[in-house]
């Protein structure tokens, strides 16, 4: 398996749907040796590249009723409806204990999307970049707008890659990968709407012209890589693997039955393409 590449959108809740692919794919011992991804894709991505079976259930299923996971009273408290000390903190130190040893062994190699606030650029970090700094930038992958704070970072100000790399088919190409798996978290025939760029997240965001331009922007990025996927899943080199049912999931979702059902139907949508996906790989 060389040049190949596993692109991972984000989503949020609906990233239960890549954790059920990616639970199918380390049971079959299915590595693939570059993997990119942003937000929940980034998260799921990480227990992939430690070999943490069942990890992301935990983590995005078992865990979502917790107070500190999701809740009104954590935007009430700390401006924030995700906990993010919790998700990144709690959770991979001491209550899922995220594998770094493995993960920071591990051949693959491992790239986080983030976006620059000030710049409104797409800022990709691999692996060797930010060993120690790994759960830092899967916050700031994680963090949109109005649902959590920036983050600082090396001299930047960071916010949810999804924003300007939503689908980041382009990074993986770059870091030279021909033929690429593409995980989506939406229905085909979905297309993003433009987003209203109100007077409200002017106010809020004034410091940072690029992210507000960038969030203008984002349905027109998105849209334009659907189309490129669909071409190049065309010529036999992207293999698209999204939800073949309609979603109930929305991106922010503490319903445990449809986040499960929606965990299965991404290992069942899998192992339905196992024969094919196994070709394209090979």
């Amino acid at each position: 398996m060389k040049d190949i590449g596993l692109v991972l959108e984000g989503g949020g809740s609906r990233g239960v749907y890549t954790a059920g692919i990616l639970q199918f794919l380390m049971e079959k011992n299915i590595y693939i040796p570059y993997v990119v991804g942003v937000s929940a894709g980034a998260c799921n991505g990480s227990s992939y590249i430690s070999r943490q079976m069942e990890r992301n259930k935990k983590v995005t299923i078992d865990y979502v009723d917790h107070p500190e996971y999701l809740s009104l009273r954590n935007f009430i408290k700390k401006r924030q409806l995700f906990g993010m000390d919790f998700i990144f903190d709690t959770l991979p130190n001491s209550l899922v204990p995220f594998d770094f040893e493995t993960f920071n062994g591990a051949a693959e190699e491992f790239v986080v999307g983030v976006t620059d606030c000030y710049t409104g650029e797409s800022i990709f970090y691999h692996k060797s970049d930010y060993a120690k700094d790994m759960l830092t930038l899967l916050r700031a992958s994680s963090s949109l707008p109005f649902v959590a704070p920036a983050v600082d970072f090396h001299n930047r100000v960071l916010m949810d890659g999804g924003i300007t790399a939503p689908i980041p088919i382009k990074q993986s190409i770059k870091d030279g990968n021909h033929k690429n798996v593409v995980i989506l978290t939406r229905n085909r025939g979905y297309y993003k709407k433009p987003q209203t760029v109100n007077w409200y997240m002017r106010r809020k965001y004034r410091e940072y012209p690029g992210l507000l331009k960038a969030i203008a922007e984002r349905h027109m990025e998105y849209n334009e890589t659907l189309n490129y996927l669909f071409e190049e899943e065309k010529k036999g080199n992207v293999f698209i693997i999204c939800p073949t049912e309609k979603l109930t999931v929305g991106r922010v979702e503490k319903n445990k039955k449809k986040l499960t059902h929606l965990y299965e139907q991404g290992y069942q949508d899998v192992e339905r393409v196992a024969e094919p996906l196994h070709e394209f790989l090979s």
